[in-house]
C-alpha cells in the first residue's frame, strides 16, 4: 500500500495516497553530536510485520514513513545503548563482586512467614490482655464504687474539689457561662510536664474531669458522679504503677461526664466544644450490643417550618449515634412511606451511607396528611427483609413527628406483638398542643421510649438516651455480657494520634431495697487507648524489605494495621475506615483472604496482584505471598505480606572493631567529595538519636552519636547499625572499583548512585547530590521498590513541577533516573539487597536519542536524501513531520525528538498528545486501573458573594412578620414552650461542626478522588496502526524495548485539528458523589461479620419506665438572648464544594 499524504481538508481518492516529496532537513543548529565511544550490540527482537512501502512520483526526491524493520532497527540500537551505559556505570555484576569478596561480613537469614505472623500476633495479644485486665480492674472498681455510694440530694458544687480539664480555657473566654454565672465548684490547679508518650502535657497525680457544654455542671445528678467517681483516681494510678505503658484511662459515664487519666488541660476548639463521650466511637460500642435502626419522619403538611428544620436535625444526630456494627435506613411518611434517599433498605451505618443520609434528609418537604400505619408497616417490612446483610441484634424503629390520634394497634399486632422484637421510640418534635398520650403509648407498648424535642438544645440528649434502653439487656445479663471489645481505629481527642480503644461496660449494681428487682441501667463504659505506633512497634520493620509489610483487619475488613493507612485529615468526631480492599488493589484473590481473615481463620497464598507505587503514579504487577491468622482473644486479625524475593535478608557481622571504623569514615562528609555524597535512611538505630527531616543534620545528630556509643551499644539496634555501616563500606567499594575512574560526562550522566536495605544511598559525584531529590529512606522511594519489583532497567522522569523550560537548560540541568535492582545467589538463596543506577542528562540523551533512531550510517553525518532517490523519515532528520518518543510503562514521557517537548518530560502523554496515547490505549499497549483514594484532604471552595451569612440563618421574609399566624404559632408557643423545656445548650449552629470544634477540617476536609494509572497491556510485540481520521489520519509506529519499562512510538505529527479525540485522563480528580456510587456499591456489599455477641433481649427486663416529656430547669437569661435565633430556625446544612486537589500520601 502506499503510504497516505496529509493535506488537511484534501479529498482521499482511495485507500492508498502518493507520499508528498518533502525536501531534506538536516540537523538543526547547536544540536550535539552523540558521544562518541557508545557500545553498539546487535540484538534481535522482533519478527518483521507488514512493510509500508513508499510510492513515489520518479525524479523527485520523497520521505516516506520508516518502514517496520527499520524501526525494529532502531529499537535495537536504544536497547543496546541503554544496556551498554547500564552494564558499564550501573555497576551490577560489580556490586554482586563485592558483595561474595565480603562473604565473611554477613550472614543469610531467612524470613518464615508461619512463624513471624505467630510470633508478632502473639505479641499483640499479650500487649492487649495487659489493657484488658486494667480495664477489669477499673470496671469492678467503678461498680463497687458507685454501689458503695449514698446519694446526696442536699449536695452543693463547692463540696466538690476535682480537676475541670476545660477549666482553663473558659477562663481565658470572657464569654464562657461559667464564668459569667461564676462557678462555686472547687477547681483544682495542676502543674504540668511534658509527655513524649501522650504528646501532651500531663500531671500523673490527679485525674481530670470534662463535662459537655450542654450539661449544668451544678446539677445534683452531675454532683453525685463527680463524687462517687473521684475514687477511681487510685485505681488509675495503680494501674500504671503494674504497667507503665498504659495511656489514657478513660471512664465515660452515661450522663456525660468523662474523667481521664493522667489530668490534661482539655484541647478546647477555637468555636464551641461539642464533645460528648457518649458520641464517641468508642462509647457507642461498649454501651450497647448492635443495631438495625429504621428511622421514620412524619412529613405531613401539619410539619413545617421551624419543627421540619428541628426533624431534619435530630435525624443526622441521631444517625451520629450509630457505629459501622449498625444498619439503618430512613424513611420520611404522610399517606405514604418512602425511602428518603436511594437505599431501599438497610444499609452499614458507615460515614458515606449516613453522609447519603445526611444530604436526602435536608430535601425532605411537608405536604399531605399523616399516616402513621404507611409509615410503621413500611419500617417493619424492612426489618423483616432477610435477604440482606444486617446487624441481626437489636431492632427499632425511631418515629419523629409532631403529634397525632392514630395508635396503629393493629400493625403492632401484625407484626411485632406478642414478642416485641422490635422496640419503638417515639420523639415529639416542635411546639404544638396536640395530645402526646398516644407517641407515649406506642413506645411504652413496644420496649421502647418516649421523648420530646421542643427546641434545638433538646436534641443532642435525646436523640442519644435511647442507648440507656438498649444497654438493659446487658446490665441483666450480668458477667455474660462484661466482654472486652475493640474498636475500630479512630483519631484520639486529646492529640495521641489513631487509636484503638478496649471498652468495658459499667454497669449499675444497686438495689432499691431488700427483695427489689435489679438495677438495670448502664453507669457508662470504661476504655483504655493503645496508639497504633505501639502496635506497629511490635512489627519487623526492616527485615521484610522495602514490599514486605505486616497488616491487621477487624471484623468490618477495616485496616486496623496498613502501610497505606495514612489519612490525610482526621476528624476525631468519626472512625477512621479504610477496607482492606482499598487500601491495596482488589481483586479477587483479596476477596478470599479477607473473608478467611474476618473468619478468624489461619491460611497462606501466593499470588500475582497489581501493586500501586508509592508516588501513585505507577502499577507494577507482581508476585506476593500473603499469610496470615487470628490475633487471639480480639476480634482482629493479623496478615503478612512477603515478596518471593525477600524470603531472605542480609544480617551484618562487623565483629572487627577496626573493620567498623573505617567503614564509619565513609559516613563522614570530609569523605563525601573522593567517595560520593551519602544520606543515610532516618531510621530509629538508637533511643537517644536526635531525629530531624533535615539529612544533613541528622547524620550530623548520627557522627555525634556514634562518638560516644558503640554500634554494639544496648542502647542502640545493633541490627541497624551494623547493616548500615556494612553497606556504607560495600558502596564505597563501588566507587573505588567502577565510578572513580570512570568520566560519567562522556555518556552525558549526570550522576550515578546505590542505594541498599541497610538504608544507604550514595551519589556520586558529590556535587550531584545538590539536585538529588529521592527520599533517603530506600524503603520510602518510589525508584527502590518498583525496581525491586521489575526486572531490567527502571526508567523515573523527573515530575513535571520539577522541570525547567528548555530555554533555561544552559545552567540548570534535568536528570531522568535509570535504575535496576542487585540480585544475589548465595548458596541457593535469592535476594535483593541493593538498587544501582545512573541519571541521565534530559538535553543531552534527547539529542542522543534523535541519532539512534536515525538513518545515520556515519558517526558525525546525517542521511542525505539525494534526487531521485527514495528516503525513510527518521527522527533526526525529519524532526518537523515526524515524532519520535519514549513513554514508561505509566504512560508518562520520558524521552522527545522534539526540542519544544523537553519541558514537557514527565507529564502524561495525553497531555503532549492526546490523539496518539488514545490509539496506543485502544490498540491495547496500556490497560487502565482505577481505583479510589478514600483518605484524600481537599479544601473547601470559598463562598460566593451570595449575600449570605456565614452559617445560612433562616431569615424570616416580610410576609412572615406580617403574618398573625406565625407570630402566634412561632413566637409564643416556641416562647412558652422555652419556660417549660428549656436547655441551657451552646450548639444550636450545626451547620458546620468540623469548625465549631476548631478542627483542621474547617480549612481542609476529607474527601474521596479518583485514582487513575495506567500500565502495559498484553500486547508485547512491533506494532504499526493508522489513526484513522479521515483526510487527518496518521500512522505509527510501536515497540516495547526489552529489559526496560519503555515504550517506543513512532509517529507522523499531527497536520489537523478536526480530529481531537477524547483525551485520557490520569490526574486524581475528585468525585462529587464520594466515590463510586454509594447506591450501586450498598446492593453488592462486602463480606463482615459483627461481633459474636448479642444482648437484645432478657425477660426480667423492666419496661415500665418508657417516657416522659422534656423537663429541664431553664436559664431565663440564656433565653431571651437565644429565642430570636430560635424563631429564625435552622437551615439544611450546607455541602462545601471542593477543588479537585488533594494531599498525595508520601
Amino acid at each position: 500500500m502506499a503510504v497516505p499524504a496529509r493535506t488537511c481538508g484534501a479529498s482521499r481518492p482511495g485507500p492508498a495516497r502518493t507520499a508528498l516529496p518533502w525536501p531534506r532537513r538536516g540537523p538543526r543548529p547547536g544540536v550535539r553530536s552523540p558521544a562518541s565511544g557508545s557500545p553498539r550490540l546487535l540484538l534481535l527482537f522482533l519478527p518483521p510485520l507488514l512493510l509500508l512501502p513508499l510510492l513515489a512520483a520518479p525524479g523527485a526526491s520523497a520521505y516516506s514513513f520508516p518502514q517496520q524493520h527499520t524501526m525494529q532497527h532502531w529499537a535495537r540500537r536504544l536497547e543496546q545503548e541503554i544496556d551498554g551505559v547500564m552494564r558499564i556505570f550501573g555497576g551490577v555484576q560489580q556490586l554482586q563482586e563485592i558483595y561474595k569478596d565480603n562473604r565473611n561480613l554477613f550472614e543469610v537469614q531467612e524470613n518464615e512467614p508461619q512463624k513471624l505472623v505467630e510470633k508478632v500476633a502473639g505479641d499483640i495479644e499479650s500487649l492487649l490482655d495487659r489493657k484488658v485486665q486494667a480495664l477489669k480492674r477499673l470496671a469492678d472498681a467503678a461498680e463497687n464504687f458507685q454501689k458503695a455510694h449514698r446519694w446526696q440530694d442536699n449536695i452543693k458544687e463547692e463540696d466538690i474539689v476535682y480537676y475541670d480539664a476545660k477549666a482553663d480555657a473558659e477562663l481565658d473566654d470572657p464569654e464562657s457561662e461559667d464564668v459569667e454565672r461564676g462557678s462555686k465548684a472547687s477547681t483544682l490547679r495542676l502543674d504540668f510536664i511534658e509527655d513524649a508518650n501522650f504528646k501532651n502535657k500531663v500531671n500523673y497525680s490527679y485525674t481530670a474531669v470534662q463535662i459537655p457544654t450542654d450539661i449544668y455542671k451544678g446539677s445534683t445528678i452531675i454532683l453525685n458522679e463527680l463524687n462517687w467517681t473521684e475514687a477511681l483516681e487510685n485505681v488509675f494510678t495503680e494501674n500504671r504503677r503494674q504497667d507503665p505503658t498504659l495511656l489514657w484511662q478513660v471512664f465515660g459515664s452515661a450522663t456525660g461526664v468523662t474523667r481521664y487519666y493522667p489530668a490534661t488541660p482539655w484541647r478546647a476548639p477555637k468555636k464551641i466544644d461539642l464533645y460528648d463521650v457518649r458520641r464517641r466511637p468508642w462509647y457507642i460500642q461498649g454501651a450497647s450490643s448492635p443495631k438495625d435502626m429504621v428511622i421514620i419522619v412524619d412529613v405531613s403538611g401539619s410539619v413545617s417550618g421551624l419543627t421540619l428544620k428541628l426533624m431534619k436535625t435530630s435525624v443526622c444526630e441521631m444517625l451520629d449515634t450509630l457505629s459501622d456494627d449498625d444498619y439503618v435506613n430512613v424513611a420520611s411518611f404522610n399517606e405514604k412511606a418512602q425511602p428518603v434517599s436511594c437505599f431501599t433498605h438497610l444499609v452499614q451505618a458507615n460515614v458515606r451511607n449516613k453522609k447519603v443520609f445526611k444530604e436526602a434528609v435536608q430535601g425532605m418537604v411537608a405536604k399531605g396528611t399523616t399516616g402513621y400505619k404507611a409509615g410503621f408497616e413500611y419500617a417493619f417490612d424492612q426489618l423483616q427483609n432477610s435477604n440482606i446483610t444486617r446487624a441481626n441484634c437489636n431492632k427499632m424503629i425511631m418515629m419523629f413527628t409532631d403529634g397525632g390520634e392514630d395508635r396503629v394497634q393493629d400493625v403492632f399486632e401484625k407484626y411485632n406483638w406478642p414478642n416485641r422484637t422490635v422496640r419503638v421510640f417515639t420523639f415529639s418534635v416542635g411546639q404544638h398542643n396536640y395530645d402526646v398520650t398516644p407517641l407515649q403509648w406506642m413506645a411504652c407498648a413496644n420496649k421502647g421510649y418516649y421523648f420530646e424535642i421542643p427546641s434545638i438544645g433538646a436534641i443532642r440528649i435525646n436523640t442519644q438516651e435511647y442507648l440507656d434502653v438498649l444497654g438493659r439487656p446487658m446490665v441483666l445479663a450480668g458477667k455474660e455480657a462484661k466482654q472486652v471489645q475493640w474498636t475500630n481505629v479512630y483519631e484520639d481527642a486529646l492529640g495521641l494520634g489513631l487509636v484503638v480503644t478496649g471498652t468495658l461496660p459499667v454497669f449499675n449494681l444497686t438495689q432499691d431495697g431488700p427483695g427489689e428487682k435489679k438495677n438495670q441501667l448502664i453507669l457508662g463504659v470504661m476504655g483504655i487507648d493503645v496508639a497504633l505506633n505501639d502496635i506497629k512497634r511490635l512489627t519487623p520493620n526492616y527485615t521484610l524489605g522495602a514490599n514486605g509489610y505486616v497488616f491487621a483487619i477487624d471484623l468490618n475488613g477495616y485496616v486496623l494495621l496498613h502501610p497505606n493507612l495514612k489519612p490525610q485529615t482526621t476528624n476525631f468526631r468519626e472512625p477512621v475506615t479504610l477496607d482492606f480492599l482499598d487500601a491495596e488493589l482488589e481483586d479477587e484473590n483479596k476477596e478470599e483472604i479477607r473473608r478467611s481473615m474476618i473468619d478468624g481463620h489461619k491460611g497462606h497464598k501466593q499470588i500475582r496482584t497489581l501493586v500501586k507505587s508509592l508516588d501513585e503514579r505507577y502499577i507494577d504487577e507482581a508476585m506476593r505471598n500473603y499469610t496470615w491468622v487470628p490475633i487471639r482473644s480480639t476480634n482482629y486479625s493479623l496478615g503478612l505480606v512477603l515478596p518471593p524475593y525477600s524470603t531472605f535478608y542480609l544480617q551484618a557481622n562487623l565483629s572487627d572493631q577496626i573493620l567498623q571504623v573505617k567503614y564509619f569514615e565513609f559516613l563522614l562528609p570530609s569523605s563525601f567529595e573522593s567517595e560520593g555524597h551519602v544520606f543515610i535512611a532516618p531510621r530509629e538505630y538508637c533511643k537517644d538519636l536526635n531525629a530531624s527531616d533535615n539529612n544533613t543534620e541528622f547524620l550530623k545528630n548520627f557522627i555525634e552519636l556514634m562518638e560516644k556509643v558503640t554500634p554494639d551499644s544496648k542502647q542502640c539496634n545493633n541490627f541497624l547499625l551494623h547493616n548500615l555501616i556494612l553497606d556504607t563500606g560495600i558502596t564505597q567499594q563501588l566507587v573505588e572499583r567502577v565510578w572513580r575512574d570512570q568520566d560519567l560526562n562522556t555518556y552525558s550522566l549526570l550522576a550515578v548512585f546505590a542505594a541498599t536495605d541497610g538504608g544507604i544511598t550514595r551519589v556520586f559525584p558529590n556535587k550531584a547530590a545538590e539536585d538529588w531529590t529521592e527520599n533517603p529512606e530506600p524503603f520510602n522511594a518510589s525508584f527502590y521498590r518498583r525496581s525491586l519489583d521489575n526486572r531490567g532497567y527502571v526508567f523515573k522522569p523527573p515530575p513535571q513541577d520539577a522541570l525547567l523550560r528548555p530555554l533555561e537548560l544552559e545552567n540548570d540541568t534535568v536528570g531522568i533516573l535509570v535504575s535496576t535492582a542487585v540480585e544475589l545467589s548465595l548458596g541457593g538463596r535469592t535476594l535483593r539487597p541493593a538498587v544501582v543506577g545512573v541519571k541521565l542528562d534530559l538535553e543531552a540523551w534527547a539529542e542522543k536519542f534523535k541519532v539512534l533512531a536515525s538513518n545515520r550510517t556515519h558517526q558525525d553525518q546525517p542521511q542525505k536524501c539525494g534526487p531521485n532517490s527514495h528516503c525513510e523519515m527518521d527522527c533526526e532528520v525529519n524532526n518537523e513531520d515526524l515524532l519520535c518518543v519514549l513513554i514508561d510503562d505509566g504512560g508518562f514521557l520520558v524521552l522527545s525528538n522534539q526540542n519544544h517537548q523537553w519541558d514537557q518530560v514527565g507529564r502524561f502523554f495525553s497531555e503532549v498528545d492526546a490523539n496518539l496515547m488514545l490509539a496506543l490505549y485502544n490498540n491495547s499497549f496500556y490497560t487502565r486501573k482505577e481505583s479510589y483514594d478514600y483518605q484524600a484532604a481537599c479544601a473547601p471552595q470559598p463562598p460566593g458573594n451570595l449575600g449570605a451569612a456565614p452559617r445560612g440563618i433562616f431569615v424570616p421574609t416580610i410576609a412572615d412578620f406580617l403574618n398573625l399566624a406565625w407570630w402566634t404559632s412561632a413566637a409564643a408557643w416556641s416562647l412558652f414552650q422555652q419556660l417549660l423545656y428549656g436547655l441551657i445548650y451552646h450548639s444550636w449552629f450545626q451547620a458546620d461542626p468540623a469548625e465549631a470544634e476548631g478542627n483542621p477540617e474547617a480549612r481542609e476536609s476529607s474527601c474521596v478522588m479518583k485514582q487513575t494509572q495506567y500500565y502495559f497491556g498484553a500486547v508485547n510485540a512491533s506494532y504499526n496502526a493508522i489513526i484513522d481520521c479521515g483526510n487527518c489520519s496518521r500512522l505509527f509506529h510501536a515497540q516495547r524495548l526489552t529489559n526496560t519499562n519503555l515504550l517506543f512510538v513512532v509517529a507522523e505529527k499531527p497536520l489537523c485539528s478536526q480530529c481531537e479525540a477524547g483525551r485520557l485522563l490520569q490526574k486524581e480528580t475528585h468525585c462529587p458523589a464520594d466515590g463510586p456510587e454509594q447506591c450501586e456499591l450498598v446492593q453488592r456489599p462486602r463480606y463482615r461479620r459483627g461481633p459474636h455477641i448479642c444482648f437484645d433481649y432478657n425477660a426480667t427486663e423492666d419496661t415500665s419506665d418508657c417516657g416522659r416529656g422534656a423537663s429541664f430547669p431553664p436559664s431565663l437569661g440564656v433565653l431571651v438572648s437565644l429565642q430570636l435565633l430560635l424563631l429564625l430556625g435552622l437551615p439544611p446544612r450546607p455541602q462545601p464544594q471542593v477543588h479537585a486537589h488533594a494531599s498525595h500520601r508520601p
